[in-house]
């Protein structure tokens, strides 16, 4: 009888690393492997070392998941060695740098403080062939700087003499409203044009546009006037044929008729003159609950009902179109009726002192314009 004692066969290769998950691993892992926004390539490697903790071998685990046995043993190895932080993907050297600190420089002096000789301002082609550097080198600098030339914004200062005061008077209205009070942003949305163009507007399609002609027919024009309640969101208004005095008059008369009674009434409007005629004073006068604020000169954007009139323009006016002016100011009275129904007020953030210390920002980075 053979009493010898089989030993079974070595395993060939290198020992497998000893690979244990704690709670905190495990959960990572999984999550990383399922979860959608995970890279396909670290959602295999996460599966790879799930599998590998099982105890499955590198050719069971590489049979699997179809990979290869190195590629198995390679990841198996950087998590033991680096946990979690070793299935990133390492750092690549990139290509040796070509543009030097003065050629940086010398665009950002050419971009900032020259300009071509036919031309107002440099574009990448153009300023390339000026320093003989590549379109692409240009665009990069750009980029990083932030620099945009073929871009231009517009600016308006306000000269009022109270500007501060008015910035703080109207930004107390929005963030601190009095009690007992209702606040209103009042203005008017003047020659408001019925428009129809010479040919009917082609629909939208797949793959193209709707379309329409660039030259129109006016049919007249229609004068908005609007309240915008800056709790509910809510808007007061009235169409009229023309923009005087009297029409501001019968518009402030609406208002005081369908705000309650026990309210006192904020009403923020600008500085145009056919808010200060002796008919507006005598009004007020006789009207001791409603109190007009001023906005300061050129300062329009302080009123939120031109935020509203942004949203008529490009939602419903714009892109219209309307055979006379009966049929806008019945578009118009459609739009503002479904507004109310469901209405969105404006929310205002910014504090005065915050939009005091942009405008002093402003005007410090100016100030050596040459202007």
């Amino acid at each position: 009888m053979d009493t010898t004692i089989q030993t079974p066969p070595r395993r060939r290769g290198p020992k497998l690393a000893e690979l244990e998950l704690t709670d905190e691993e495990q959960t990572t892992l999984e999550r990383w492997a399922r979860r959608r926004t995970s890279g396909q390539a670290l959602a295999l490697r996460c599966r790879i070392v799930l599998t590998c903790a099982s105890g499955a071998s590198n050719a069971a685990v590489a049979h699997q998941l179809g990979v290869s046995r190195p590629t198995v043993t390679k990841w198996r190895s950087r998590f033991v060695a680096r946990r979690l932080e070793g299935l990133a993907d390492e750092s690549r050297p990139g290509a040796a740098r070509t543009i030097t600190d003065e050629q940086v420089e010398r665009v950002l002096v050419m971009t900032l403080e020259e300009t071509p000789k036919d031309a107002t301002h440099w574009s990448t082609r153009s300023l390339a062939r000026q320093l003989g550097m590549s379109q692409s080198a240009i665009s990069r600098i750009w980029r990083a700087f932030e620099l945009k030339p073929h871009l231009v914004d517009t600016f308006k200062l306000s000269t009022d003499p109270q500007f501060i005061e008015k910035v703080r008077d109207i930004v107390g209205l929005y963030l601190n409203p009095p009690e007992a009070a209702m606040v209103l942003c009042v203005d008017e949305k003047t020659q408001v044009q019925a428009l129809d163009r010479t040919a009917p507007i082609l629909p939208l399609l797949p793959g193209v546009p709707q379309r329409q002609t660039h030259d129109y027919t006016r049919h007249g024009v229609t004068n908005l006037y609007a309240a915008l309640d800056i709790a509910s969101g809510k808007v007061i208004s009235q169409l009229s044929a023309r923009h005087r005095a009297i029409e501001f008059k019968r518009f402030l008369g609406r208002i005081d008729k369908q705000v309650p009674a026990g309210l006192d009434l904020h009403v923020i409007c600008d500085n145009s003159s056919t808010h200060k005629t002796p008919a507006i004073q005598r009004w007020l006068l006789a009207h001791p609950r409603v109190h007009l604020h001023f906005t300061p000169t050129y300062s329009s954007w302080l009123n939120l009902v031109e935020r509203w009139f942004a949203e008529l323009t490009t939602k419903w006016l714009r892109r219209g179109t309307h055979r006379s002016v009966a049929q806008l100011e019945q578009a118009i009275q459609v739009w503002i009726d479904t507004w109310n129904d469901d209405p969105r007020p404006f929310v205002w953030h910014k504090t005065a002192d915050e939009i005091l210390d942009t405008i002093v920002t402003y005007c410090q980075r100016i100030n050596a314009s040459e202007h």
